[in-house]
């Protein structure tokens, strides 16, 4: 897996204002930690930042904290977004080595157009990713999910998927992919009652009619 650098500073204050204050220059706080030493805050330019956080691939990141002697090998764990904004407002790093393993969730791709979708059938993904365990140098950038077989009613397991040098986390049994029949629009039919007493309902207004006609002659 290629690995990407990224740049970043330390956080020496880590106050609610001073956090504000770098948001608002466009860098957003994080931190890196690993079990081997100690957390450390951080900020990014947040430019810098969105080629990891809007991507559907794995990336290593090669991670160099300015004033620090040599770079970090990490991947990003996880990112919080502002509710309104939808923007990146913190994001965690977690530091690799690179004969431990560690645990990533991994994105699963689509590749191919299924036969049941030619028939009328259509494409329902149940998850997009799935939580790996493997060396830092074993992690695939994306898993690929073959679907141009499917047919309707056919469907992709997590057990389905060939695992090279990582170990799958998740549960085997667990639906990926399946190819559905289209959904039919239900019309609705009257119940025989309703539909008696909508077909008498003609019938008792002529009736009336002619009633009054009568008694207009009189």
């Amino acid at each position: 897996m290629a690995t990407m650098n990224l740049t970043a500073q330390k956080r020496e204050d880590l106050s609610n204002s001073s956090t504000k204050t770098q948001r608002k220059k466009g860098n957003i706080p994080g931190i890196f930690y690993h079990r081997n030493s100690s957390p450390v805050s951080i900020y990014v330019k947040d430019t810098a930042l969105n080629p990891f956080i809007y991507t559907s691939e794995v990336r290593v990141i090669n991670l160099q904290i300015e004033g620090a002697e040599k770079a970090l090998n990490c991947i990003l764990k996880d990112v919080q977004f502002d509710p309104v904004s939808d923007r990146a407002i913190h994001f965690d790093l977690l530091g690799i080595s690179e004969n431990e393993k560690i645990k990533v969730e991994v994105p699963l791709k689509m590749v191919g157009a299924p036969i049941g979708v030619r028939d009328g059938g259509v494409i329902q993904q149940s998850l997009h990713s799935i939580e790996i365990e493997c060396l830092p140098a074993d992690i695939p950038a994306h898993i690929d999910v073959h679907i141009e077989h499917l047919k309707i009613g056919d469907s992709v397991h997590i057990s389905d998927i060939e695992a090279k040098n990582f170990e799958i986390l998740d549960n085997l049994g667990s639906t990926i992919v399946a190819v559905v029949p289209p959904a039919v629009e239900k019309v609705e039919v009257p119940a025989e009652g309703e539909a008696t007493e909508a077909a008498a309902e003609p019938e008792v207004i002529t009736k009336g009619k002619k009633e009054e006609e009568a008694e207009e002659k009189k």
